[in-house]
């Protein structure tokens, strides 16, 4: 047994800035405090780096920045023995061969690999596409091999980690209800607001649904596209009506319950799978009406006319349908939306899955 109940937390970015962070572990830090773990976390990049990571240009900045996140992992090799368990979300390093994962793996007393999203496959956001070829794959297959146990968070991937490792627990990204109060009233904004939340790298999802938009505009039905998260997003056809605004912690929830009717549409590509359906379970949570389309891990919390509504692939006409139907009836928004809130507090609230992070990090420090 180690009584030495200590975690370092080795994840790509600043605490309370990404949400593959901070709707899955970060929102679980004091509960792990109450618990006695004492957390160290260590992001790759710094704040500085945050500020510019996702914008055009910057390549000297990033360069820079990229170096001396190379440089903070060496100091963490360097004190990895006085922590019990190092818990490692997404990668060690982005770029190269798995050298540093290799090495946490080798020093580390136990180790938990944190994967989120099919990120082996290569991923980049269109501000940093010149680093596609350079992001190093193999990390996360050997982190996966190497971690004593690996949080997924969709069947689907969980299926796939089984292939390296069978000490896996499927943990949903999660919502934290005392924060996100559903809302009481659906009556439709003076506007009705069609919303989308996500970052600059899946913004291009939405336009998935830009051939509704321009029926719904055919149709003389009054609407406006909420964007949350990516400020510089356009659609091709400049009639579509939209408000497209940055990301905030601060603003989040207040943000979010401006949307009458939450939008989450994917296509059928292998990343998909791996997704959580983190953004239509922030639009339940609310008690928001959700319309996302039929894929991956959208089936699991989604029961379709009951706590949201699922589309086929493709199927642009059930889209127009769907957004029609709720538009027009606001005793099946407050339907969809009550039981969806429901839905959450069940199964994908922080209070929900908190034993669930518990267990793990006991029995390793037990082992």
């Amino acid at each position: 047994m180690n009584k030495n109940k200590k975690i370092l937390i080795i994840c790509p970015y600043p605490t309370d800035k990404a949400p593959s962070q901070r709707l899955k572990y970060e929102q679980y830090f004091n509960y792990f405090n109450y618990n006695g773990w004492q957390i160290t976390v260590s992001p790759f990049v710094t704040e500085n780096f945050w500020k510019v990571i996702y914008k055009k240009g910057h390549f000297f900045e990033k360069i820079i920045y990229t170096i001396y996140g190379y440089f903070i992992r060496l100091i963490d090799l360097l004190r990895i023995k006085k922590y019990s368990i190092i818990y490692i979300h997404l990668w060690v390093t982005p770029i190269g061969l798995p050298i540093f994962e290799w090495l946490f793996a080798k020093l580390s007393n136990k180790m938990i690999y944190d994967i989120d999203d099919m990120i082996f496959l290569g991923h980049s956001s269109d501000a940093n596409k010149f680093i596609i070829k350079a992001k190093g794959t193999k990390k996360m297959i050997t982190l996966m091999k190497k971690a004593d146990h690996v949080i997924t968070c969709t069947p689907t991937l969980d299926k796939f980690v089984k292939q390296y490792n069978s000490m896996t627990t499927d943990i949903s990204s999660t919502i934290n209800t005392a924060i996100y109060v559903p809302i009481a009233d659906y009556t439709l904004h003076n506007l009705p607001t069609l919303g989308w939340s996500g970052s600059h790298s899946t913004s291009k999802y939405l336009k998935i649904l830009e051939p509704v938009f321009v029926e719904l505009l055919k149709r003389s039905i009054k609407f406006k596209v909420l964007i949350i998260g990516d400020e510089n997003f356009r659609f091709s056809n400049t009639e579509i009506p939209f408000t497209a605004i940055p990301w905030s912690l601060d603003t989040e929830v207040n943000d979010l319950i401006k949307i009458d009717i939450g939008l989450y549409p994917l296509p059928d590509e292998p990343w998909v799978y791996g997704k959580s359906g983190l953004k239509a379970l922030q639009y339940m949570a609310l008690g928001i009406p959700t319309i996302a389309t039929a894929i991956g891990a959208n089936f699991r919390i989604i029961n379709d006319g009951v706590n949201g509504f699922l589309i086929p692939v493709g199927d642009i006409d059930m889209w127009i349908k769907r957004i029609i139907e709720l538009l027009e009836n606001k005793e099946l928004r407050e339907k969809i939306g009550k039981n969806a809130r429901k839905t959450v507090e069940m199964y994908y609230s922080v209070e929900a899955n908190k034993d669930k992070y518990q267990t793990i990090l006991e029995s390793l420090n037990n082992m």
